[in-house]
This record gives C-alpha cells, structure tokens and sequence, in this order.
C-alpha cells in the first residue's frame, strides 16, 4: 500500500504537466509532415545531423515508435547517422520529457537534458564516423530491407499532419488541424502508457522497499569524486535493467537522484531509455547483431561522457541542485494548485479524445502495432 500510495502520488502531480507536454507535441506533430522528414536527412554533415535533431523533437516520445521510425527513414535511404540522430532526439530532446522533468525535479535537470542531448549526438557523430565501416552498414542495410516488425510500427507508420498548404497558424485553426493534434495526441499517449505506468509502479516499489542507505552506499553518496566517476557509468545499466523506456524513467530518476545518484549519473540514466533490453533485440531484428553490439558501445560511450560533460558543465557553474532537497511526491489528492490544473487539463484530454473517436480514431488504435512501414 505505501509502493501504491507513492505510485499514485507521483501520477496525481505529474498528470497536468504530462497532457500539457503532449498537447505541445502534438501541435509541432500536426504540421511536420513525414515525407519531409526523409527528404532532409541524406547525409552525416553537421547542419544535416542540426537538421535531424530539430525534426526529432518535432516527432514522437515513445522509444519504440522512435526506433521503428528510424529504421523506417533508414529504409528509405535517410543517412545512419542522421537516423539516429532523429532517433536520440524524438526520446530525450522532447516538450513532454522537459516538463515532466522540470516539474519533479526542477528545471537544472530539463535544462542539463537538453545541454546532454547535443553533446551526445555530436559524439555519436564522431564515432560513427571514426569506427562505423561501410561493411557493417552495409549488412545493416539488407537486414533494415527485411522489414522484420518490432514494436510500435504502426504508429510509426502513421502520417497525422495536416494536408495541405497555408500558415501554421491557418492549418492548426481549421477543422483538419483539430483532427490531427487530437489523433497525434491520443496516439502518443497510447504509445507511452505502458512504460508510464511501468515506470510509476517500480518507482513507486523503490522508494517503498528500497532504504535510501542502499543507494548511498551503491551510488559512493559519501565520496564526491567517486560518485562523479561512478554516476555516469552505472546509470545507464540501471535503465538497461529496469526495462523502462520514454518518459516512464523519469519517476525512477527521481528515486535514483534522492537515492544519491550523481547529476551527470542521471542524465545517462535519462538517455539509456534507447539501450534497454527489449529495444536492444528490436535492434538485433532490424539490424543485425553485430550492428546492435556496435550501437550497445557507441550508445553507452556517448551517453556516459555527455554525463560527465553535464556534470563538469553544470557543477562548475554551481548549477546543480542540493540532493538533500529531493523530495518524492507523497501527499496524494489535496486542494492545490496541482489540482485545479490536473482537472483543466484532464477536460482539455477528454475533448481532445472525444474528437478523436468521433473521427475514425478507434481504428488508428488498432493498426498501432501493425507491419512496418504500414499504411495507416
């Protein structure tokens, strides 16, 4: 009951900022159209791979239908790299992720996020083009040509922008621009809800059952230098092994940094939600094993030094905030402020769902699974 109560605490605080986020997304969603996307990202060049982050954070939040959507482009003949790029950028880089994050942890972490990110998409860039051999991408070509499924390709599939030209302003405002942020709205937190609540429920068990000495001693809490060191290499087998990907890691985050997990240590738990192990096999089934190995050491390298990068960066301009000030959310249903906007938010939802399923979205819902690069 104290797992559950803490669950649900956390879900109560955050449920405002979660549909605000989404509600965001989903109007960047409805007028960036796919085909565009893929017409973009022929190369590795520095304003290709700018190129590809900026259309990463106009995309999708679910790691799933991120890593489908990049093999998707890859297909298509969208460049590796800029591929993965797109990828990195639709889960870590994301509105949603940085509000969530701002609210339960402050605005240091949504900050440092979106320093993090760059920096390890520009290492992976490096990387990619130090070590990636055109043998091993070739072998991740024909086995990308396939088309085995994974998960979440039917969403991935899915084009919800507005048709049509006019204004950004013009397209949202007409009865199709509606449509459209309501259908990626709804679809998105499909997508996300499981690993949500996943996420909430372990995070939840943690703080409940797991005594903060054990993450003291587990994260060197007591030895500065140490838990510098230690954060950023351990945080990302932590979010290998909790199996919880998109925005659902944000709740254990929380517990993690409470637990005395270092700054940079939770940045690259934040960006492992890409290395987990259900999407390391969706990898094997899109690319091959030894392309999964090679993305498994460049993910983890990239994501380990853009921890530390964080941690120097934000610590050498006193940017980092006290842990002894980390609270979980534990108060559960009061008359606050929390409240009042989780109810107009809640009725913002109910009217975006309402236009959804008047508008043919039940279908949308069970083609979310479909085969890759399916029609939807």
């Amino acid at each position: 009951m104290h797992a559950l109560s803490i669950t649900g605490s956390m879900a109560w605080e955050i449920t405002w900022a979660l549909i605000l986020g989404f509600v965001l997304s989903a109007v960047v969603q409805a007028v960036v159209r796919r085909s565009t996307v893929v017409r973009l990202l022929g190369d590795d060049r520095p304003r290709t791979l700018a190129t590809a982050s900026a259309l990463g954070v106009a995309s999708s939040s679910c790691s799933y239908a991120a890593v489908a959507l990049a093999r998707s482009l890859f297909r298509k003949g969208a460049d590796f790299t800029a591929a993965m790029a797109f990828e990195i950028a639709s889960t870590n880089l994301v509105v949603e992720l940085g509000v969530i994050l701002a609210l339960l942890m402050g605005w240091q972490f949504t900050a440092a996020e979106f320093v993090g990110g760059p920096v390890m998409i520009v290492l992976l860039a490096v990387l990619f083009r130090l070590l990636l051999r055109d043998t091993l991408l070739r072998e991740a070509r024909e086995q990308a040509g396939r088309g085995l499924s994974g998960s979440m390709e039917g969403h991935a599939a899915m084009d919800m922008s507005v048709a049509g030209s006019g204004s950004f302003v013009r397209r949202l405002a007409s009865g199709e621009g509606f449509t459209a942020v309501a259908a990626v709205f709804v679809m998105e937190w499909a997508a996300i809800l499981r690993d949500l609540v996943i996420g909430l429920l372990i995070a939840g068990a943690i703080a409940a059952w797991v005594p903060d000495s054990f993450w003291r001693h587990f994260f060197f809490a007591g030895h500065p230098f140490a838990s510098k060191v230690w954060g950023p290499l351990v945080g990302p087998l932590v979010a290998m092994l909790s199996f919880v990907c998109s925005i659902g890691n944000v709740p254990l985050a929380v517990v993690l940094w409470k637990g005395g997990i270092s700054f940079g240590g939770v940045i690259a738990f934040l960006f492992a939600d890409l290395l987990i192990l259900p999407i390391l096999n969706i990898y094997r089934k899109y690319y091959g094993v030894r392309m999964t190995l090679f993305l498994l050491g460049t993910f983890y390298a990239a994501m380990v030094v853009a921890g530390y990068v964080v941690e120097s960066l934000f610590g050498g301009l006193g940017l980092i905030p006290d842990q002894a000030d980390a609270e979980i959310p534990t108060q559960g249903v009061t008359w606050d402020y929390t409240t009042w906007l989780n109810i107009a938010f809640l009725l913002l939802a109910a009217a975006l769902l309402a236009r959804f399923l008047r508008t043919g979205g039940a279908g949308m819902l069970r083609a979310m699974g479909g085969a890759p690069d399916g029609a939807a």
